[in-house]
């Protein structure tokens, strides 16, 4: 499956980018939305992309060449919890909007290799660049208490205890080494009455926490956020896409506290939600919330 980006209408309505102005993707993935943005700001807008996957940096390189528009592309293999240092250090300057979409792009989950999904048999991996530890580390490392509360404050898993100690029970005499091997100790945790649809739902939410703490994806948000209304000019604006109510309430309550501040003016009243052709189109776009701020 290719990557097919989401809300890319409403990214380009929100943040309403024009000719000469110059942006910031946080998360450049497979290029969809950046692609869309240097279109509405030649012919001399530029656009800074940032991206943990190098991989995504490499394909976006390659594109940018055949259209032509590399000179208008400053690409950083990175984490987006460096954006305030890699603005200055590339000194990219005005800034009239930045993206961040928190979403996993299709090749990620499909080709990483790296055990994001739990419908593939690979090593427990998980990481976005190279550094930290592995979910594998997590898992094998982790006390009873501390698994139980990745699961239930990043997964909102009400059944956060049982998986715990499924995990720590089994991890005496096993290494929980691949995917399978946590998806078979999850649905042994749980009630066995559970249909098909409701495993696969535990499953998703126990894979998630494990993601966010791997990554430390929260406080990542949190910093990406107040770093990236420092660096807007006047007037610019900030899209963030979530895809889970963790990541959606976070966005909510900065925006609120910023607009009690008098520095941003909240563009949407409500998060934004894909459209039913979208989602026919793309199963994932179904759980994604876009909210978007003004600088004042």
């Amino acid at each position: 499956m290719s990557h097919v980006s989401v809300l890319l209408k409403e990214v380009i309505q929100y943040l309403s980018p024009k000719s000469n102005e110059n942006f910031i993707d946080c998360t450049l993935g497979a290029g969809g939305h950046s692609l869309a943005i240097l279109k509405e700001t030649q012919p001399n807008g530029k656009l800074l992309g940032i991206d943990l996957n190098k991989g995504a940096i490499d394909g976006f390189n390659r594109k940018s060449q055949d259209l032509k528009i590399k000179p208008r592309v400053n690409l950083r293999n990175d984490n987006f919890f460096n954006l305030e240092k890699i603005a200055i250090k590339n000194n990219f300057f005005p800034v009239d909007g930045i993206l961040v979409d928190l979403g996993l792009s299709s090749d990620l989950l499909e080709k990483s290799r790296k055990g994001f999904s739990f419908q593939k048999n690979e090593f427990l991996d998980m990481r976005f660049g190279q550094e930290g530890l592995t979910a594998y580390e997590i898992i094998s490392q982790r006390s009873h208490l501390e698994l139980e509360k990745i699961f239930k404050d990043y997964g909102e898993e009400k059944f956060s205890k049982e998986i715990a100690y499924g995990i720590t029970r089994n991890r005496r005499h096993q290494k929980i080494r691949t995917t399978s091997d946590l998806v078979k100790i999850i649905e042994q945790s749980i009630p066995h009455n559970f249909s098909k649809k409701g495993k696969i739902k535990i499953n998703a939410r126990i894979f998630q926490a494990l993601r966010i703490a791997v990554n430390n994806e929260l406080e990542n948000l949190k910093k990406v956020l107040t770093e990236g209304v420092n660096l807007l000019n006047h007037n610019g604006r900030i899209v963030i896409i979530s895809f889970h109510s963790i990541e959606d309430r976070i966005v909510k309550d900065f925006f609120r506290q910023k607009k009690q501040e008098n520095i941003l003016k909240i563009l949407t009243k409500k998060p934004i939600l894909s459209l039913p052709e979208e989602i026919k189109i793309n199963q994932r776009s179904r759980s994604a919330k876009l909210r978007a701020a003004l600088k004042i």
